[in-house]
């Protein structure tokens, strides 16, 4: 059994849709704390064995600058070696950018990342709210 922690974002909703399907795909004999970023510590990253982290692209393809940015700028001193992460988000428009720079960030943190991230175009249909309890299924595993 693994601790999973899921960390997001969201500003519309669609990011949160997606962290709870996340959630709902780990959940097979894991133990999984859902957390809005704001509620969230380095500790609860530290502490876990899997995490993902959900954000929106905002502006120019960038994370939300408020509080995920900070949160995610703060990491960069925890300990992820052995620790596997997922990364998720949705967008309204670009190429996904974003995400591409965040895997890398996270791989450069020492992160084992689930391939560059799942993004899901504004909000999620069916098969984009499967694709998310997939990746929260590879993350549990």
């Amino acid at each position: 059994m693994k601790k999973v922690t899921i960390i997001y974002w969201s500003g519309t909703g669609n990011t949160e849709m997606m962290a709870q399907a996340v959630k709902e795909g780990a959940e097979q004999g894991n133990t999984v704390k859902l957390l809005r970023v704001e509620d969230a510590t380095q500790q609860d990253v530290a502490a876990a064995d899997a995490v993902a982290f959900g954000c929106p692209s905002m502006g120019s393809e960038m994370l939300e600058e408020g509080y995920m940015e900070p949160f995610v700028a703060s990491l960069q001193d925890v300990d992820f070696s052995g620790k596997t992460v997922a990364l998720f988000g949705s967008y309204d428009w670009g190429d996904g950018q974003w995400m591409r720079e965040w895997a890398d960030r996270m791989k450069g943190y020492g992160a084992n990342v689930i391939g560059e991230g799942l993004t899901i175009q504004l909000t999620p249909d069916a098969d984009g709210l499967q694709e998310c309890k997939a990746l929260g299924a590879t993350l549990g595993k």
